[in-house]
């Protein structure tokens, strides 16, 4: 099939669905062994702002800190890392449209030396480890204090009436119309240029509040919510309106730019205390909301399909007394429609707080994680934690919680059709190598062929058994796997399947090979 007309089909079928604001199930996971699923997101969030260690690198000093972070990640099992690419309405990429990022180089507006772009090498690095790159923006935030200067082509330049200020930091109205048309603007831009498999956006929408400062948006209020229907005190229904819009808007961009990458969400924990709705439906904790202050309606998203994907930020111990880990997960467990979800963990706070017998709480919360059919994987704050091997947690997930690599749940609302199958699968030899090989059937610039390979090994006489994660030998974008010697005695069973973009999986071809 043609990308050109692929595109066309998936965005018609996807556009109907948006239109109709229906629920897409998913089949609910079932694992063959829960505690070592086959298909798990298992992601790591790389944060940039605020990060002084990149202002520090010239490019190959970069390129050689990234290889390194994701060898570290990927040996820890991490199969996603969601990257920081536009932390304030700046770039860690090259773009016409805003500013090089100042926390790449120091001075927003500076390109780094040698003419090099951190997210095509990010990209590029991560796909020949067959690990995501989720392509992670910050929607309205434009500086963090008042100390930080804009670069000359900054775009509040030429509309400084588009800016509101709060506190001591710059923010994009959310309520004008022509914001949010500027930054679908940069995620096509994105999208279409950078094989990013998602974009990604966090828990910044309105601002945190700030106690006794209201939010100054009485001008755009005043100027576009009546014609939208919205009355003088209707003001936090015209605020989750705005993101709404954003939201809905974001993701039919990238439908009609390129339908199989996907749009992901990391709200904060909380989307409403049971004490705040009206029937009850909120969680039992006692903080801050998504719904009522940030005008973040998380769930409508969800069930509108305007994400792929929910990761909800469940940074809280267990037992907390504001906002138990355990009572969150189990109530977006059962608030999700559906679709996909992950929960976001923070490293710290989870090996910080010890139990009577001096053990964190990692054990309790991949297990509570994994115990309900509708979470199909977990992300890790901060990417770095792993990377220092805090308190051990890289050697605890590459020995035990990650210790069979996984591949990334399927997106079958985006598609659901396997990919063909491999074909000429053989042994070849070179005077220094014994390699398994095979062909790949179609174009791998279509999305729905081939995109990766899952090579399975299984002894002589054992059961080929294609649901188990510890039967998977390698992952691959590589149509080759060079062979151990073991002495010509050993037999084994060799399964190789395709995947596309989607993540659907393939049957498999087989070939019986002596080793």
């Amino acid at each position: 099939m043609k990308i050109r007309q692929l595109s066309s089909n998936l965005i018609l079928a996807a556009l109907v669905f948006l239109s109709s604001c229906g629920i897409q199930k998913k089949v609910a996971k079932q694992e063959a062994d829960p505690q070592h699923p086959k298909r798990e997101f298992r992601g790591a969030w790389i944060h940039t702002v605020g990060q002084a260690q990149y202002v520090q690198m010239n490019s190959r000093q970069m390129k050689d800190y990234f290889v390194k972070m994701l060898d570290q990640l990927q040996a820890a099992g991490i199969n996603a890392i969601i990257f920081q690419v536009r932390p304030q309405a700046d770039a860690f990429y090259k773009s016409e449209l805003e500013p090089w990022s100042r926390y790449l180089t120091g001075v927003q507006g500076k390109a780094p030396d040698g003419d090099f772009d951190p997210l095509a090498f990010m990209v590029e690095e991560c796909h020949k480890r067959n690990m995501e790159l989720h392509a992670w923006l910050n929607p309205y935030r434009v500086t963090n204090s008042e100390l930080q200067t804009l670069a000359p082509n900054h775009i509040y330049h030429r509309y400084p009436e588009r800016f509101l200020k709060y506190g001591t930091q710059l923010y994009f109205d959310p309520g004008i119309p022509e914001n949010r048309d500027f930054i679908c603007k940069v995620v096509k831009d994105i999208v279409m240029r950078y094989a990013v498999d998602a974009i990604h956006m966090d828990d910044y929408f309105y601002p945190y509040p700030i106690p006794g400062e209201k939010f100054p948006d009485d001008v755009s209020f005043s100027h576009y919510a009546a014609a939208q229907g919205f009355s003088n005190s209707q003001r936090d229904d015209w605020r989750r309106n705005n993101v709404n819009m954003l939201i809905k808007e974001v993701k039919e961009t990238i439908l009609k730019t390129k339908p199989w990458v996907r749009f992901g969400v990391s709200p904060f924990g909380i989307y409403r205390n049971k004490k705040s709705t009206p029937d009850g439906s909120g969680s039992e904790t006692n903080g801050l909301q998504n719904y009522d202050d940030l005008y973040a309606d998380v769930k409508l998203w969800v069930k509108n399909g305007w994400v792929d994907y929910n990761m909800p930020q469940l940074y809280w111990e267990i037992g907390h007394p504001a906002a138990d880990y355990a009572k969150l997960i189990s109530w977006w467990a059962n608030n999700n429609y559906g679709q996909h979800l992950y929960i976001g963990q923070d490293v710290k706070r989870t090996l910080d707080k010890l139990n009577a017998n001096g053990e964190s709480q990692l054990k309790e919360k991949m297990e509570l994680s994994r115990s309900y059919s509708t979470i199909q994987g977990n992300c890790f704050w901060p990417g770095y934690t792993i990377m220092e091997n805090y308190k051990g947690i890289a050697g605890e997930l590459a020995g035990n919680y990650h210790k069979y690599p996984a591949l990334i749940p399927a997106y079958t609302a985006l598609h659901h059709k396997s990919p063909k199958k491999v074909s000429n699968l053989e042994e070849y030899f070179t005077p220094e190598k014994h390699l398994l090989r095979w062909v790949v059937k179609g174009d791998r610039n279509d999305p729905e062929n081939a995109q990766y390979f899952v090579v399975y090994r299984f002894k002589s006489g054992e059961k080929e058994d294609l649901s188990l994660a510890r039967n998977i030998l390698k992952i691959s974008r590589y149509t080759e796997l060079e062979l151990p010697y073991e002495g010509g005695k050993n037999s084994y069973k060799y399964v190789v399947t395709a995947v596309d973009a989607f993540h659907n999986e393939s049957a498999g071809k087989s070939k019986k090979i002596k080793l």
